[in-house]
């Protein structure tokens, strides 16, 4: 009998979900609406800035504001503003999330050489959030293992619920260890759609190689979190390699328009 009110509500759950595609063409299902995903990510992004430590650090912060803020202007929404947090951390991550939220990890400063490469990192994580990525994720766990615990939530019961989970689910299971992290699908898409938005950013995309071999380079095999569940890097750069072609164009055509360079200033 305690099977029943699973079974109601799962249909309900099922019988709320839209079918859209991805900038790429792929199938995703998406459970939830563009507020409700921005207010799992505000809430989520607050929750992150109580937990970790934020940068004071000027130069730092105006560097990574740069890079941030002239890959966020090229992007289709024009009016939402991105609000850019750097965080004092050894970790070699960053992340983006729904509302218009960015982190970046001082540790991934000391791997991301140079403006484009940083770029190239943001671009990906920006890319997650144009896709719906987080809301996929967030809707794959509503309809598996997950689903049950974060019901609440999802019906709209008490606001925003679980948040452990919630945050999880949209890729922040490091900050949290609780891990949930985007598929390979995913990150393949991210990779596509960033390295497109940094040449139209005016950032050069053959960097974006450079990035990933420095990457693979920390941290053994495994690598540093940010790719714990990335494709293999020499699939990544060979995907990297071929799109090219694609975007230098696009990065030779932008590449003077915006003669704000991206430095540490000393």
């Amino acid at each position: 009998m305690k099977s029943i009110p699973v079974l109601f509500l799962s249909a309900m759950i099922l019988s709320g979900c839209a079918t859209h595609q991805s900038p790429t063409g792929r199938g995703q299902t998406l459970l939830f609406s563009s507020q409700e995903i921005n207010q799992m990510g505000d809430q989520s992004f607050e929750q992150i800035k109580k937990q970790e430590k934020v940068s004071k650090d000027s130069k730092l912060v105006n560097y990574v504001d740069c890079v941030a803020n002239r890959v966020t202007r090229v992007l289709p929404n024009k009016s939402m503003k991105w609000d850019v947090v750097v965080f004092e951390s050894k970790q070699v991550n960053a992340f983006a999330l729904p509302g218009g939220h960015i982190g970046v990890y001082t540790g991934l400063l000391n791997v991301a050489e140079n403006e484009d490469q940083l770029a190239t990192v943001i671009g990906h994580e920006v890319a997650h959030v144009l896709a719906n990525h987080s809301n996929e994720q967030v809707s794959r766990g509503q309809m598996t293992g997950i689903g049950m615990q974060m019901a609440d939530a999802a019906l709209g019961v008490g606001g925003v619920s679980n948040k452990d989970l919630y945050m999880a689910a949209l890729g922040l299971g490091t900050q949290v260890g609780f891990i949930l992290p985007y598929g390979r699908e995913q990150e393949s898409e991210a990779d596509i759609m960033g390295v497109e938005l940094m040449a139209r950013a005016g950032f050069d995309p053959s960097q974006s190689m450079a990035l990933w071999l420095n990457m693979a380079k920390v941290g053994g095999e495994s690598g540093p979190e940010l790719l714990s569940t990335h494709p293999s890097h020499s699939h990544r750069i060979d995907d990297l390699a071929q799109m090219q072609a694609q975007v230098m164009p696009l990065y030779l055509a932008n590449k003077d328009k915006d003669q704000n360079r991206c430095q540490i200033t000393k």
